[in-house]
């Protein structure tokens, strides 16, 4: 796929959370900036245990943000000021847990207070295990989610990482990245 800069950058959010498809974020990342969008990485603790705070933000070429207690500078709280300039709001992988705490409202982590207090379309590309994308509890989240604007993407079916066939597959980063292009203003 041939990548060129977007003609209008964009400051985009992206919440990583703990899914062995964590890697793939960094892939994301990499294909943003190169499209010239500012990227701000925040993750889980669970994501953390997948791929280090430093990739991001080698990638990203800005601070990781891991708690909300972290000032990067001013006076600003760094959570409210990054979700005051985001364009987008991404969150990919999203586990049937982040998916959960963004329908029901919990903000007891960096990536989950951002999400809240972010006023920009929000895109959302879950990857878990199949059963757990199917289970009742996940698609009422997805559905009270959808009802209030957030967008999804995937999962796709295929081979998982726990060893089963079917549906959870984090989306190509390739397609996340068309859609965050078709979402931006």
């Amino acid at each position: 796929m041939n990548i060129a800069p977007t003609s209008c950058p964009q400051t985009i959010l992206l919440a990583v959370s703990g899914s062995i498809a964590a890697y793939k974020a960094a892939d994301l990342t990499s294909k943003l900036v190169k499209r010239g969008h500012s990227v701000h990485v925040v993750l889980t603790a669970n994501a953390q245990q997948f791929v280090a705070p430093l990739t991001f933000q080698t990638l990203s070429r800005n601070p990781v943000t891991l708690s909300v207690f972290e000032e990067k500078s001013g006076w600003q709280p760094t959570h409210i000021d990054l979700a005051d300039k985001a364009n987008l709001f991404v969150a990919a992988p999203a586990t049937a847990n982040f998916i959960a705490k963004l329908a029901a409202g919990i903000a007891d982590d960096a990536p989950s207070t951002m999400a809240l207090a972010a006023t920009c379309p929000v895109l959302v590309a879950p990857a878990m295990n199949g059963k757990m994308w199917t289970h009742p509890a996940t698609q009422a989240n997805v559905k009270t989610l959808k009802e209030r604007g957030v967008v999804f993407i995937g999962p796709e079916e295929g081979t998982l990482a726990c060893g089963y066939e079917g549906v959870g597959r984090l989306w190509p980063t390739d397609g996340i990245l068309e859609e965050i292009e078709r979402l931006l203003p």
